[in-house]
């Protein structure tokens, strides 16, 4: 069996799956994942079991969401059932569903190298998928990073369509309705992440002086209100208008850089700004001596971003193609960000030509920024399954 991903979008399952695996079976896939609309709600587990009989797959992995992702198309609104089958030879592959009763039985590294029976030197990258009402994601991220320090971990949050609706994990022919599903890549195969968060950088960069929990006092001296109006006044006026209705910060994640590009920054919202003190609340808990700089998000800088990382990426695995990728994309993107369909799945086809993609809408995407591990919004998580090689490289 060869790589390849399909996508179906019949209202009957039964014909959505055949449209989505065309002619890829029958074989024995080492990984597959699954990503399905809500609209297939009560055939989930006949779709999994569909699946297992035709690809005999080594491992299976997947879930619910708003909307599906396949090769160039994103499938918002419609019954839409998304197939990434990969053949990844040499590689080693182990699932599990992770509860929040094993997140907080698991207190130390010791105990998740004993519950998972993995050591860090095995494991090249993480896949996560998990469910965003049951689960506590960013707990789960602590602590795989501390007991698995630099390996990155990428995935999204499971969504559904309809407000109310309950969202599902796919692990094998199982449907979970809470949870974390994990899927460790090691061997001969790891994950070459790309996170795109959506944002461009406005004017300079500047030192955090004095802050207080998630308060921003000073930044170099001076109030941060004061020197987010000079930095807008200083824009040219039309991109003044845009990035007056989008602002964001950046907090820089490695301060010994000897400069600062687009993905060495956390992006996190701007909550509020006190007029007389001039101080700014954000949605994280800086540092002081920590570098700020105030970014803008748009559907324009947004593509700008998401195609410039996918350029650096692509370089930078110089002769490691990727053999397929997942693509976790936030349900503020797609057509309501871009105003036109398909957007990330076509920018992941125009950097990568014919590269076998599957994925969906997420409630939040996981990535790592500047080398550590962190749940987004507005985000763009691309897995892409490479060979090997340093691990720092990856």
């Amino acid at each position: 069996m060869v790589t390849f991903a399909g996508l179906g979008t019949a209202h009957d399952w039964r014909l959505a799956l055949d449209q989505a695996l065309g002619e890829g079976a029958p074989g024995s896939a080492d990984a597959v994942f699954v990503f399905a609309s809500s609209h297939y709600l009560s055939a989930f587990g006949d779709i999994l079991g569909s699946v297992q009989e035709r690809l005999r797959p080594k491992t299976l992995l997947g879930c619910s969401g708003q909307a599906v992702i396949g090769t160039q198309r994103e499938m918002e609104g419609v019954p839409a059932l998304s197939v990434l089958s990969l053949k990844l030879p040499g590689a080693m592959l182990r699932a599990y569903h992770i509860t929040q009763d094993l997140l907080a039985a698991a207190p130390d590294t010791a105990s998740w190298h004993e519950a998972l029976g993995l050591r860090p030197e095995a494991v090249n990258a993480w896949v996560v998928l998990a469910d965003p009402f049951t689960f506590d994601s960013e707990a789960l991220l602590t602590a795989l990073s501390s007991a698995y320090p630099g390996v990155p971990l990428v995935g999204g949050m499971a969504s559904s369509a309809g407000v109310g609706q309950h969202t599902q994990l796919f692990l094998g022919s199982e449907v979970h309705h809470s949870g974390a599903l994990l899927l460790a890549v090691g061997g001969d195969w790891t994950v070459r992440p790309v996170v795109s968060q959506g944002a461009v950088p406005i004017g300079e960069t500047w030192t955090i002086t004095d802050s207080e929990r998630n308060v921003v006092r000073t930044v170099g001296g001076r109030p941060p209100l004061e020197v987010l109006v000079d930095t807008l006044r200083a824009l040219p006026p039309d991109v003044q208008q845009r990035a007056s209705r989008n602002l964001l910060v950046g907090l820089a994640m490695d301060e010994y850089r000897d400069e600062f590009r687009r993905g060495d920054f956390l992006i996190r919202n701007l909550l509020g700004a006190d007029q007389q003190s001039g101080v700014v609340a954000i949605g994280d808990v800086p540092r002081v001596g920590q570098t700020l700089q105030f970014q803008m998000r748009d559907g324009e800088a947004a593509d700008e971003e998401l195609r410039e990382m996918l350029r650096e990426a692509h370089e930078a695995l110089g002769t490691r193609e990727p053999a397929g990728a997942l693509l976790c994309a936030c349900n503020g993107r797609g057509m309501g960000l871009f105003g036109a369909p398909n957007h990330d799945a076509r920018a992941v086809d125009h950097e990568f030509a014919g590269l076998p993609v599957a994925g969906f809408f997420c409630n939040g995407e996981i990535g790592p920024v500047a080398g550590k591990n962190y749940l987004h919004g507005f985000t763009a998580s691309i897995a892409l399954f490479v060979p090997a090689g340093d691990r720092a490289a990856n």
